[in-house]
């Protein structure tokens, strides 16, 4: 089966690049910047270069929008209504916030509909197709668009997993505070080692082990039976010191105070007692 990639950034182009070399062969890559089509078709090796989305759409079994969220629904409202033979077709988008509901102009006229979101980030275009390799891609929509999205997604080497409409939102959330959020905690992690008189190119250094060995006794143990310091162990003298530590820097202790809450809340499930959990909590919610 034929595959169109509308939209040239860096999810579309990366997927692309990775069902370039399978039966979904990518036909037509497609963007209204002719320059940003022309990078991602470099990069996929497939695919004829298009600026008029419709154009690829006719040339194409399978359409995957990859498009910003912030112009899905009009990009696809404007797609449906343009003289393509959609009866057939399968249209997927990729965002993860959005249901499939915003595809119901395809639908209408015959498509089958799906997103279809990777629950994985992409920093740079193009890149390489193990990107996909054990991840896990979250489909939602027709029956017969989330047969084919099995299928694609097992292609590619990762695993389908199924939520319903309503819970893309939350589902998209959690994607944020998993990846995005997960960033600026670092930042702030290394921007008080600077502080403390490290260069950030050094503060970085020092972390990065420490935060790829929690990630990695995360995925060994679950994240309850991988939590470490002074909060698990209900060391309210080392939090203490570290609010007061903190007090120049609002933002930071601010996160310090939300986050160890969190992390409490997992203590008293791991086994922290009830009074030290009741010290600690009157701690941070005073300090």
């Amino acid at each position: 089966m034929s595959t169109a990639i509308i939209g040239g950034g860096r999810l579309g182009t990366t997927l692309g690049r990775a069902l370039a070399g399978t039966r979904y062969a990518v036909r037509a890559v497609s963007d209204r910047n002719l320059r940003l089509a022309s990078r991602s078709r470099g990069l996929i090796g497939a695919g004829r270069v298009r600026a008029d989305n419709a154009q690829a759409a006719r040339e194409a079994d399978i359409l995957f929008l990859c498009l910003p969220d912030d112009i899905l629904e009009k990009e696809a409202g404007r797609l449906a209504r343009s003289p393509v033979g959609w009866k057939g077709k399968t249209i997927f988008h990729c965002s993860g916030l959005y249901s499939s509901e915003v595809l119901k102009p395809f639908r209408r006229r015959g498509a089958s509909v799906a997103s279809f979101h990777p629950a994985q980030s992409f920093p740079r275009k193009g890149m390489p197709s193990s990107v996909f390799k054990g991840i896990f891609i979250i489909l939602e929509g027709d029956p017969k668009a989330c047969r084919l999205g099995r299928k694609i997604i097992l292609e590619l080497g990762a695993h389908p997993a199924a939520l319903g409409p309503r819970a893309k939102p939350l589902y998209h959330a959690a994607c944020c505070l998993a990846s995005n959020h997960i960033l600026a905690l670092f930042f702030l992690a290394a921007e008080l080692l600077e502080k403390a008189g490290l260069s950030r190119r050094r503060a970085e250094q020092v972390l990065m082990p420490l935060a790829l060995g929690t990630l990695h006794h995360v995925k060994k143990f679950g994240a309850v039976k991988a939590l470490t310091g002074p909060v698990v162990r209900g060391d309210a003298t080392t939090v203490a010191r570290h609010l007061q530590a903190l007090r120049p820097y609002r933002g930071c202790r601010r996160a310090y105070r939300v986050l160890s809450q969190e992390t409490l809340r997992l203590a008293g499930q791991a086994g922290l007692s009830a009074s030290k959990v009741k010290a600690l909590n009157r701690l941070l919610r005073g300090g």
